[in-house]
């Protein structure tokens, strides 16, 4: 299907341009989304009739866009979620917990602004892409975590295999700790306890007494 864009669309081209795409996708994305018009006598005419509204709302957007661009970008947002020991969720965390998140932050985005590759499915500290605009998208960072504090570990640059590690050595520590314990007390019974010659004579003195 050949259609108008009304704004830039990644990898397929700007604002006026007249592009071939799949019918599908014109369906259920671009004309729905009102990205795109089909392309026809009808509708030529009246992008051309509209084109400098068109341009002049484009840079009105963007421009909001820029300025929330400034703020977001770089923003680092905390998602509590359960997981096994090894850091694996269980579930995923979706475009709708990460706009979630940074709207819970005062951010106002859309989960469709959110552009994942795949769902997340291990606790860390995880890079997203926000498109605010078609011309404008920044990166924000998920704290995918199980607690706060496990959150606050994470953004201080232990990852959830760091945390395992030490919490393994601090437990092997504590063994350690209570076998030197047990030895310490062992060694001080047998140092109070009579020797063998010590309890032989005083056996002899008391027959000899009697």
């Amino acid at each position: 299907m050949d259609v108008i864009l009304l704004e830039r669309v990644a990898k397929l081209g700007q604002m006026g341009d007249v592009v071939s795409v799949k019918d599908g996708y014109a369906r259920n994305y671009l004309l729905p989304q009102r990205k795109a018009l089909r392309a026809n006598d009808n509708n030529l005419k009246a992008f051309e009739a509209q084109k400098a509204q068109l341009e002049a709302r484009n840079l009105e957007t963007k421009k909001e866009a820029e300025d929330l661009a400034a703020r977001l970008g770089g923003q680092q947002f905390v998602v509590i979620r359960s997981a096994s020991d090894s850091g694996a969720l269980y579930g995923s965390v979706t475009t709708r917990d990460a706009a979630d998140a940074a709207t819970d932050a005062g951010f106002s985005i859309d989960r469709k602004q959110v552009a994942l590759t795949a769902p997340i499915k291990e606790l860390g500290l995880h890079v997203v892409s926000v498109v605010l605009h078609p011309e404008v998208d920044v990166t924000i960072t998920l704290n995918v975590a199980r607690s706060t504090e496990e959150a606050e570990l994470q953004a201080s640059g232990k990852s959830i295999q760091d945390l395992a590690a030490e919490e393994e050595a601090a437990a092997e520590f504590e063994i350690a700790e209570l076998f030197d314990d047990i030895g310490a007390a062992q060694i001080d019974d047998d140092e109070d306890a009579p020797a063998p010659a010590a309890e032989a004579e005083a056996a002899d003195e008391g027959e000899e007494n009697a």
